[in-house]
């Protein structure tokens, strides 16, 4: 008999052995932001349509090919999730967060939906790390959003990334810098998708963000933002720009980077890897978002935040082999209870460690640690060990020293963070 069903194409099952580098994310993304004052927030998973239409915008390619709507028992339009900011906004003013101390500062994460072409690193299930910013129009917030996803990446030891930042100005100088994109695009037209002359239409900032490759190959010579920036939009970059470079962020201003949402004004920004080629390069990324409250009904409120992708970063991780910190074996019996209390002890000071409690060869048991990408090996009871000694192994370097127990925690750390960086 066949199976009744299979695993919806454009989603994924993470497995057990998979865990490991969602933890580490999910954990980096709890901590960081957490220790800077964000507090956590948990939106519906699905939402009424016209929050989504209203904010990603009717042209963008969210709303006209990919979001997961469907009438309710009631009638009414409900759309699974695509994105995160726009709930999040929403409850900011359902939850009167809007009348406490400004800025309000939230993360989240989370799965969301969108119908698009299943391929490597892209899914119509995926899972984000979000933070927004609400309440302050301040540049230097915008410098903090943008720190705080640079200090996750580097937390999780993640080298090849690079940050791509630029300004789409706002209201009062995009319009001008509108129609040098459709002058600019207007002998063209014949040669673009019916898509992309949709968008000449309605919204040409969409062209520089469009994968066709007749868009693409017009993108080079296309009109730059900056060159068009009302002197305020200018001043606010200016003051990013500068709070990244006081803040030891290295960063590449891309003039033709855009969001393919329609909320976003002045500030845009991804964080791109080496090892991803092509349109899916990035990692995630945000900008400012003055204007979308307003849309949705709201008080005019501004904002800044991101999102940035779990699976691409988790295909990035399990590329590297990261596993446990520690494998725990005991090499007999009699070694066993103290192996479990140095095991406990560790995880205690936030460590991962797995312990081995099987029967076997040491050799075996080393096998099965390296087999998991575990980073060291606690070998406990070892006949050459002094009574009040234990063996730390580096599974990588294949080098192993024994050392006092009482010193086992601050060598740890002192190996962990001896770890190279991780690189596709």
């Amino acid at each position: 008999m066949a199976p009744v069903a299979q695993r919806p194409r454009g989603t994924q099952d993470i497995l057990p052995a998979e865990q490991l580098y969602w933890q580490e994310m999910t954990g980096a993304g709890d901590a960081i932001a957490t220790a800077r004052g964000y507090q956590r927030i948990d939106t519906p998973i699905f939402e009424a349509t016209a929050l989504f239409v209203r904010s990603a915008g009717e042209t963008s390619d969210v709303v006209t090919k990919e979001m997961y709507t469907f009438p309710d028992r009631g009638g009414r339009s409900m759309t699974l999730r695509p994105e995160g900011t726009a709930p999040v906004v929403r409850a900011y003013f359902d939850a009167g967060l809007d009348r406490e101390r400004q800025p309000v500062r939230l993360y989240y994460i989370g799965p969301f939906f969108r119908y698009d072409r299943p391929q490597a690193g892209r899914h119509r299930q995926f899972h984000q790390f979000g933070v927004e910013v609400i309440g302050d129009a301040a540049p230097s917030l915008d410098v903090e959003v943008i720190a705080l996803g640079w200090r996750w990446f580097a937390s999780l030891k993640l080298s090849g990334v690079s940050l791509q930042v630029n300004s789409i100005g706002d209201g009062a100088c995009r319009p001008r810098y509108r129609d040098a994109l459709r002058d600019y695009y207007r002998p063209y037209l014949d040669a673009l998708s019916e898509q992309d002359r949709s968008r000449f239409e309605r919204n040409p900032l969409r062209l520089l963000d469009s994968k066709d490759p007749d868009a693409v190959a017009l993108q080079a010579s296309a009109p730059r933002t900056l060159d068009f920036l009302c002197d305020a939009c200018r001043q606010a970059f200016e003051q990013v720009e500068r709070g990244l470079q006081q803040g030891g962020i290295p960063y590449v201003v891309n003039p033709r980077l855009v969001r393919g949402l329609d909320y976003y004004t002045r500030t845009a920004f991804e964080f791109w890897h080496e090892s991803l080629l092509g349109a899916q390069n990035s990692l995630g990324g945000g900008g400012r978002y003055d204007g979308l409250a307003a849309d949705l009904g709201y008080r005019d409120t501004p904002g800044v935040g991101f999102a940035l992708g779990l699976d691409r970063t988790a295909t990035i991780l399990k590329a590297a082999d990261i596993g446990p910190a520690i494998y725990a074996v005991a090499v007999d019996e009699s070694a066993s209870r103290l192996m479990q209390e140095l095991a406990e002890e560790l995880r205690r000071r936030g460590l991962a460690v797995i312990v081995d409690v099987s029967s076997g060869r040491l050799d075996a048991k080393l096998g099965r640690a390296s087999k998991m990408h575990a980073r060291l090996a606690l070998l406990v009871g070892l006949q050459e060990d002094a009574r009040d000694h234990v063996t730390l192994r580096d599974l990588r370097l294949k080098k192993q020293e024994s050392i006092p127990r009482d010193r086992l925690l601050s060598r740890v750390l002192e190996m962990l963070a001896a770890a190279p960086a991780v690189s596709a």
